[in-house]
């Protein structure tokens, strides 16, 4: 009977540490940020919702430090490195992108 009572609580608390750490990703990445060498600003809100020009899409954070961007025309996955007021998105590819947080 402990064993049965353990497993769901179990549950609840990796479902509990992963919304909290998602929440944590979601204040550091919030606010403007704009694309290196280009006029390209990204709007991350806390509520997950990220703008970019005309376009509106949702974001979340996966394992490993990955940031997955959809919108209506396409979906992105990105390894993030978030440090002070830098951001740097790199694909699967190898290709990489440096954001500058807009003040």
């Amino acid at each position: 009977m402990l064993s049965a009572i353990r497993c769901p609580a179990l549950v609840l608390l990796a479902i509990s540490l992963l919304l909290v750490g998602c929440d944590r990703s979601r204040a550091r990445i919030a606010g403007k940020w704009k694309v290196e060498n280009s006029g390209m600003v990204w709007d991350f809100a806390p509520n997950g919702v990220v703008k970019s020009g005309d376009t509106e899409g949702r974001y979340s954070f996966g394992d490993q430090s990955r940031l997955k961007i959809i919108t209506p025309t396409a979906t992105f996955v990105y390894q993030i490195d978030l440090k002070d007021d830098v951001m740097i998105w790199q694909t699967p590819g190898g290709a990489r992108t440096e954001l500058k947080r807009v003040p």
